[in-house]
Parts: structure tokens; sequence; C-alpha cells
């Protein structure tokens, strides 16, 4: 039951979102134990002034093709789990779109299934 936000600067084609869409998902698939119809993604496009990041922060030369991804979800992956999730999602980005590596910061948000309502008021996955 993961949540992604996706910022990136303003200007890519819709072809280039879905194209990131489809490799975040199946990263999660994949790696992380997400079920094929649990999407929720949201992309927040923003002008050059309205993402600020430092292009060489801990020596990774990033460009104006970032991707920030913020994923909130259930607590329980291990470590492993989330370092295949990082290479599985960079490789690819690097596929298709063509995202770099060093393109790609990801912070992961864990939760509980309390924290979660998927409709009609309730936390559905709540235990009793």
């Amino acid at each position: 039951m993961p949540f992604v936000r996706i910022s990136l600067m303003r200007g890519k084609s819709a072809e280039y979102r879905t194209a990131i869409s489809e490799a975040v998902h199946q990263a999660m698939v994949e790696t992380i134990d997400v079920p094929q119809d649990d999407r929720f993604q949201v992309f927040h496009e923003r002008e050059p002034d309205g993402l600020i990041y430092d292009p060489t922060y801990l020596g990774i030369e990033r460009s104006n093709d970032l991707l920030i991804l913020q994923i909130t979800m259930r607590r329980g992956r291990t470590v492993e789990q989330k370092k295949a999730f990082y290479r599985r999602l960079v490789s690819l980005l690097a596929e298709n779109p063509g995202v770099r590596s060093q393109d790609v910061f990801v912070n992961l948000i864990e939760n509980s299934e309390a924290d979660w309502s998927f409709g009609n008021g309730e936390a559905q996955r709540a235990e009793v």
C-alpha cells in the first residue's frame, strides 16, 4: 500500500511520466512485495525555482532531470529489500525513459496499517 510522490522539473512529456510511473511500480512489485493492483502515485511538476537541491551532495553529480521520489508505505521491509528496490528502480529508469542513476533521489517513510484509509472513512487494514 505505498503512496508515491514524484517531483520533477516541468516540461516532460506524458510518455516520460508514464515510463517513470511504470518503472517505479514495477520495481516495488519485484522487490518489496507490492501487489500489482496497488498503485497510487502523484506527480508534482515544478518550475526550476520550485525544485531546489544540491547538485553535488555526497559527490553525486545531479542534473535538472532530477527525480525526487517520496514513498510512504507500511513498516516491514528489510534493509536488503530496500536496497534491492533502489537498485532495480535505477535500472528500470535508465532503460526507459533514460534517467541517470545520479538523478534518482528516494525517501522512504514507513508507518502502520492504522495510518491508511482507502475510502469510506475506514482504516481497512488496521487490526481490530
